[in-house]
C-alpha cells in the first residue's frame, strides 16, 4: 500500500507518521519548503519525501492520497489523481480509521476554534482522558499512533470535511453557516453549505447533532434532509428543550432527563456569540456525560485563545480589545454586539467580498468612530463615510492605536476587529493581533499615550 501525502505541514508530517506506523510505504511531497522542524521529523523517521516540486511520476502511483485541506481540489494533481480513481482523503479521514476513541467534531464559518477548545477543557478538567486535534493543536495521526485517549474534540474546516467520506462522530456541533470561503467553492454558497453538513454523515440515531436554530442556512438545510440523529437546538430567542438556551442572563440546558442552568455574567466568556459558544461546549460535554459541576467548574476557569476577543490594556481609561480573529462580517457582528460602551471600531485589510450591510444596526447602537486600517479601504470608506461621523484611515498599526487614544474618552472601547484577511499588511491574523498588543503594551509600559 503507497500512500502519498500532499503537504508537509503538522497533519501531512503526522499522517505519514502514522502511515509509517501502520506499514504503508509512504512518500509525502510540498511544493513549498519544509519547516526546518518537520525536515528534521521526516529525515529521523527515514521518511522519503520531497520538497519545493510534485513529482507526478512519484505520486500517481500512489494507493491513496491524504491532501493538506489548503491544497484545492480543483488543481491538476488533484483532477489527475481522481481521474485515474485514486483515493484523495484528509488526515482527520486517514487518522479515524486508527482511534477508538468517542469524536466530537465541531464547525462553523465563526465560533468553532472557541467552542473547541471550550469543549476540550471541559472534558480535561472533569478528568477525561481527552485529546484535541483537527484544525488545532497537534496533528490528529500522530495523536492516534499508540491511540492512548479515550476521547477527541476536533476543530473541523469545511476543507477538511469536504475530504471525509467514512468517520462518524458521535456528537457533532455546527455552529453558523455563513458566507467564506466561496472562492473555494466556485462562488455558490450552497455548495459551502453541503461542505458544512458532511459533518452529519455517518452519524447514528444515538449520536448527537448541536445547532444554532437561529442560522438561516441551517434551518433551511435541515428542513430539507431531516437527519435520524438526536438533535439538539440552541437559540438566543427561543427557551428549547432538550437543547440549549440563553435568557435573562441565564444559560440554560437540556440533554435528555439532564438540565443544568448557569449565570453567565460569572463566566469569562462575554457576548451573545460567545453565549452560544457555551451552550453548544455544555451540551457536547454532556453528551459525553461529564458531570454537572464539573461542566460549571470548567466553565469558570476556561481562558480563551488569544485573538478573540482578547483584553490588550487600558490606556486613559480606554479599554483596547484585540479580535484579529475576526476575518468576516459575521464574526465583526457578534463582537460589536457584546459592546457595551461607546466603541472606536478598527477595521480593514483584504476584503473577502464583503457585505457590510449586516452590521448597520450595531454600527448605529455602539460605533462612535470607525478607524481603516489597511492598504486599500475604499470599500470601507465608501460604505460606512456617511454611517459613522468619524472615520480615519492608516496604513500602520501603532497609528492606528494612536488614533484610537486621541479619539477616545474614559470608558470607551477600541476595538481591533477587522472583518477582513490580514495579508495586505500582515503575516496572518496573529500577526496582527500581537503587533496591535504589542502597540497598547509599550504605551502603557512608557507610561504615556504619546500624544
Amino acid at each position: 500500500m503507497r500512500l502519498v501525502i500532499l503537504g508537509g505541514g503538522e497533519s501531512g508530517v503526522g499522517a505519514a507518521l502514522l502511515g509509517q506506523a501502520k506499514g504503508y510505504d509512504v512518500f509525502l511531497s510540498d511544493r513549498s519548503p519544509l519547516k526546518a522542524t518537520y525536515l528534521e521529523t521526516l529525515q529521523t523517521a527515514g521518511i522519503p519525501f520531497e520538497e519545493g516540486q510534485h513529482t507526478e511520476s512519484l505520486i500517481l502511483n500512489a494507493t491513496e492520497v491524504v491532501k493538506s485541506p489548503g491544497i484545492p481540489d480543483t488543481v491538476p494533481l488533484v483532477l489527475k489523481l481522481k481521474a485515474l480513481g485514486i483515493p484523495v482523503i484528509s488526515e482527520i479521514e486517514f487518522a479515524a480509521r486508527y482511534t477508538q476513541a468517542k469524536l466530537i467534531g465541531i464547525t462553523g464559518s465563526n465560533g468553532k476554534t472557541t467552542t473547541t477548545l471550550l469543549t476540550y477543557h471541559l472534558l480535561k478538567t472533569a478528568g477525561y482522558n481527552v485529546g484535541l486535534a483537527g484544525n488545532i493543536g497537534d496533528s490528529f495521526a500522530k495523536q492516534v499512533i499508540n491511540d492512548t485517549f479515550d476521547y477527541f474534540v476536533l476543530e473541523l474546516s469545511s476543507f477538511q470535511l469536504d475530504s471525509m467520506y467514512e468517520t462518524r462522530l458521535n456528537t457533532a456541533v455546527l455552529l453558523n453557516i455563513t458566507p467564506d470561503h466561496l472562492d473555494r467553492y466556485s462562488y455558490n454558497f450552497q455548495n459551502y453549505v453541503d461542505s458544512k453538513f458532511r459533518i452529519l454523515q455517518n452519524m447514528h440515531l444515538d449520536d448527537t447533532f448541536i445547532y444554532f436554530q437561529e442560522n438561516e442556512p441551517t434551518r433551511q438545510e435541515l428542513a430539507r434532509r431531516k437527519p435520524d440523529v438526536y438533535a439538539l437546538p440552541i437559540s438566543l430567542v427561543t427557551a428549547v428543550s432538550p437543547g440549549g438556551y440563553l435568557h435573562d442572563g441565564l444559560l440554560s440546558t437540556r440533554f435528555r432527563d439532564r438540565s443544568l442552568s448557569i449565570h453567565s455574567a460569572a463566566l469569562p466568556l462575554k457576548g451573545p456569540h460567545n453565549a452560544l459558544n457555551m451552550l453548544a461546549a455544555i451540551l457536547a460535554a454532556q453528551s459525553m456525560n461529564v458531570p454537572d459541576q464539573a461542566i460549571i467548574n470548567g466553565l469558570g476557569t476556561f481562558q480563551n485563545a488569544a485573538h478573540r476577543m482578547e483584553p490588550a490594556g487600558v490606556i486613559n481609561k480606554i479599554r483596547f480589545i484585540n479580535d484579529s480573529k475576526a476575518t468576516n462580517v459575521d464574526s465583526v457582528f457578534y463582537a460589536l454586539s457584546s459592546m457595551n460602551s461607546p466603541t472606536i471600531w478598527i477595521a480593514g485589510g483584504q476584503d473577502k467580498g464583503n457585505d457590510y450591510s449586516q452590521l448597520d444596526g450595531v454600527i448605529a447602537q455602539h460605533v462612535k468612530a470607525l478607524i481603516c486600517l489597511g492598504k486599500d479601504n475604499r470599500k470601507l470608506i465608501d460604505y460606512f463615510g456617511n454611517k459613522i461621523a468619524t472615520v480615519r484611515e492608516t496604513q500602520d498599526v501603532a497609528e492606528a492605536v494612536q488614533i484610537a487614544i486621541e479619539l477616545g474618552q474614559p470608558g470607551d472601547v477600541a476595538l481591533l476587529s477587522p472583518a477582513c484577511a490580514s495579508f495586505d499588511l500582515f503575516k496572518n491574523y496573529e500577526d496582527r493581533g500581537n503587533q496591535f498588543k504589542a502597540v497598547v503594551e509599550s504605551i502603557i509600559l512608557g507610561g504615556s499615550s504619546g500624544v
